[in-house]
């Protein structure tokens, strides 16, 4: 079959990644389900496996259509960055249903709240302590991504591999810092609307915290491997905007949950 095109786009081949991911999520929230009320997390490290090789794999694909294959012409890297761009948009309003409900019990608490806010028998976190030092990690690593952002433009191999790295690290030492508040923490997510709204907030941006370190990792693997030049590097600049896009749902949250609603 002949692999000639007389236009600029690109048609993906067939892929068994999105079955595979579907079946992987699938699996991973049932085995939480059966973890929360049997206690038992084998189907949920079967389900966690199962996503990890497809991420481990469909980046592998996609990496090498971008690098090797050279189907990630101009229109489609266009296509690429609204995709981006959209996905952040639906991440956006994700995190409005999460404050929307931290506000409307906060502005207005209920007298089974005790009509305060917060609740009555809520010892609420110290805004100027790990939440303080999250926020400087957070904003330390906006600013390495991007210094690793403008040294990749400036074609600087060793400036950029120093950036990613450092962003790496401040992502996971935010991600323990957390694990460390919530093991920590007076009061759970069954307590009160507050607890369910401050963890549910809270526990996502973590999760994306997560994600997007994950995501930086494989940038700095991909940049080891010379997969980025100073004009083709989408795939960091993705990572870039989802990065900065995490840092200011934090600030966000610093400032409404743990500062103001505290």
């Amino acid at each position: 079959m002949s692999t000639h095109s007389n236009h600029p786009f690109h048609l993906v081949d067939y892929s068994p990644w999105p079955l595979t991911g579907a079946i992987g999520a699938m699996t991973m929230v049932s085995g939480l389900v059966k973890w929360f009320h049997q206690f038992n997390p084998s189907l949920l490290i079967l389900g966690t496996i199962i996503t990890i090789l497809t991420m481990y794999q469909w980046w592998r694909d996609i990496s090498r259509e971008g690098t090797f294959q050279g189907l990630h012409s101009y229109p489609v890297t266009i296509g690429l960055r609204w995709g981006m761009i959209l996905f952040i948009v639906s991440e956006v309003f994700f995190f409005v249903s999460f404050f929307w409900a931290f506000f409307h019990s906060s502005l207005s608490p209920a007298i089974e709240l005790g009509a305060t806010w917060p609740p009555m028998g809520i010892v609420p976190f110290n805004p100027f302590q790990v939440p303080l030092l999250n926020t400087a990690i957070l904003l330390a690593s906006g600013v390495t991504v991007t210094w690793a952002h403008h040294s990749l433009m400036e074609g600087n191999h060793s400036q950029t591999t120093q950036g990613l790295f450092f962003t790496v690290l401040l992502g996971v030492y935010f991600s323990i810092l957390q694990g460390y508040e919530y093991i920590e923490a007076p009061f759970t997510i069954a307590d009160s609307v507050y607890g369910s709204t401050f963890y549910m907030a809270t526990g996502f941006h973590g999760l994306h915290v997560l994600i997007g370190t994950t995501f930086l990792m494989v940038c700095l693997a991909r940049h080891l491997n010379n997969h980025f030049s100073s004009t083709h590097h989408f795939g960091f600049e993705a990572a870039a905007w989802y990065w900065h896009f995490v840092d200011i749902v934090w600030l966000f949250l610093y400032v409404s949950i743990y500062w103001w609603g505290g």
